[in-house]
């Protein structure tokens, strides 16, 4: 018929042009003629001299010997059309790639919902499933790897704990259309054992209330792979499946990075910043500070002044690596970094004098030799310059006013009197029979976290299949003991502009934040 005809020659001049043009072999997808037709409306005006119809009602045409010649007509003139408008055929290949695009999504997210639907004997394979069916009492663990995935097999409560290990990264679904996310196994093998489906189907698409655990723990390594299969995580989580976020099932394990064993007893320390707080705690223990001028300092107050320290110690790691920390150190404590003295040449040229003395003072007795003098220079950069000459080679270190006008060392200044008070001459830390020279807030802390160190065995863990079944559910698994950050979205427009600017195909925004936020990094992790 003349509608079968239209069909036809539709069906071939497209699917024939989006192959010829390679698009089809690009974007890896087969076309077929309800995609050519989806969203088509067409008016076919054919007469006939003898129709015949289907029935009485005649809302059929059988006409047969109309089919070749419709088929015929729109054969030449669609393919003389498709040639001869080149951008416009383009977009039409692009709209029936999409449609076959969202058709085999669609049959993948049935295939997924059946799987669901068939209960505990469709799971994956690799999922370690709990014993308990209500929702509300069970968690899911995503393992990063199989090593890990393994202890944690071995060392979870099966009541209730699931184990879901994950071989490398899952795919970036910012990246990749929805079809060919669902073609990834790791990323189907997710959602099956979830059970809540995906996609926006009514019948068949995502469903929370199907949510077969209500804590979804991922739970990777602590360093930079560990950091980037939980960020992709997170997007697929924040992308596909937002709901769960809402309803607050999603959570961040905290394992932690190190063991700590002094004796018979052991402790488990998150993160480099407990890590530090526990030495300082072991370290100003039995400790006393005696300053100069005959004042000895413990107990709070010693740590109060190791909290000084460590801001003093933040602010000068966040300068640029151009200027040398330990003569930055110094000439906070003689009060060199203050604009005022610095535009007082009496003042500064003191100032540049006693900074030479203090540094002379710290170094080895063979390489002293400090001069210190106001930078002559006209160009505005003025500040200081410090050199020495050890063993022939000359060092020249310059604090310019750029250093001296900026935030950081204006935060630095405002502890110039009390780092005076304390260091502005030699002080002693005492522990037991030992005793330490301090010249600094950095010496005092470099003091404190090796009297911390003293008598402790430190097992750093890097990954998490480092640890054995009894100490991952010790540190991670057991819930009385565990740590859990819960995953929440306070403000979605800017999660939403984050994610498309990190996780998205174009390179210049993400090289922008990056670029903007370099100077921010506390950890490096190459």
């Amino acid at each position: 018929t003349h509608l079968a005809g239209f069909r036809g020659a539709l069906t071939r001049q497209v699917i024939g042009y989006a192959d010829s043009s390679g698009a089809t072999k690009k974007e890896k997808v087969s076309l077929q003629g309800d995609d050519c037709r989806e969203g088509l409306t067409a008016v076919l005006s054919v007469k006939v001299p003898d129709p015949k119809f289907s029935s009485q009602t005649k809302d059929k045409l059988v006409s047969s010997e109309v089919r070749p010649v419709v088929e015929s007509l729109v054969n030449e003139a669609l393919g003389t059309w498709l040639e001869e408008h080149p951008a416009e055929a383009r977009s039409v290949v692009e709209k029936v790639i999409q449609a076959a695009a969202a058709r085999e999504a669609a049959r993948k997210a049935r295939d997924i919902t059946r799987k669901s639907t068939l209960g505990v004997t469709s799971l994956p394979g690799k999922l370690a499933d709990c014993q308990e069916r209500d929702p509300a009492k069970s968690e899911i663990f995503i393992v990063e790897g199989d090593s890990a995935g393994g202890s944690a097999k071995s060392g979870r409560s099966r009541q209730n704990q699931a184990i879901l290990p994950l071989r490398g990264k899952i795919l970036n679904v910012e990246r990749v259309r929805f079809d060919r996310m669902l073609s990834s196994e790791m990323i189907g093998t997710m959602i099956t054992a979830l059970g809540t489906s995906i996609g926006k189907d009514e019948a068949h698409g995502f469903n929370a209330d199907k949510l077969r655990y209500h804590k979804i723990i991922i739970m990777t390594d602590a360093d930079v792979d560990g950091a980037h299969i939980r960020t992709l995580l997170l997007t697929f989580f924040f992308r596909q499946m937002p709901e769960l976020i809402e309803r607050g099932h999603l959570y961040i394990a905290q394992p932690p990075l190190y063991k700590v064993t002094r004796g018979k007893s052991q402790q488990y320390i998150k993160d480099e910043r407990a890590f530090e707080e526990f030495l300082i705690g072991s370290g100003i223990d039995d400790a006393t500070l005696n300053l100069a001028d005959g004042e000895v300092r413990a107990g709070a107050d010693l740590r109060a002044i190791v909290d000084e320290a460590l801001s003093v110690r933040s602010l000068i790691n966040g300068l640029h690596t151009r200027y040398d920390r330990a003569v930055v150190e110094q000439a906070a404590i003689a009060g060199a970094l203050n604009a005022a003295v610095l535009a007082d040449t009496g003042r500064a040229a003191d100032a540049a004098y006693a900074v030479a003395l203090r540094l002379d003072a710290i170094a080895d007795e063979t390489e002293r030799g400090w001069s210190g003098r106001l930078n002559p220079s006209n160009d505005g950069t003025g500040g200081y310059v410090f050199e020495r000459t050890v063993r022939g080679v000359r060092e020249i270190v310059t604090l310019d006013a750029a250093l001296i006008g900026s935030a950081d060392a204006r935060a630095l200044d405002r502890y110039a009197a009390s780092l005076r008070q304390i260091y502005g001459r030699q002080a002693v830390l005492k522990r037991k029979e030992a005793q330490e020279t301090i010249s600094g807030p950095r010496a005092l802390l470099d003091a404190i976290f090796n009297a911390g160190r003293k008598g402790i065995s430190l097992q750093r863990y890097k990954g998490l299949g480092e640890m054995n079944a009894e100490q991952l559910w010790e540190t991670t698994l057991d819930p009385n003991a565990r740590s859990l950050l819960q995953v929440k979205v306070t403000d979605a427009t800017d999660a939403d502009s984050l994610f498309a600017r990190l996780m998205g195909d174009e390179v210049e925004p993400r090289r922008e934040f990056i670029q903007d936020n370099a100077l921010s990094v506390a950890n490096l992790d190459i």
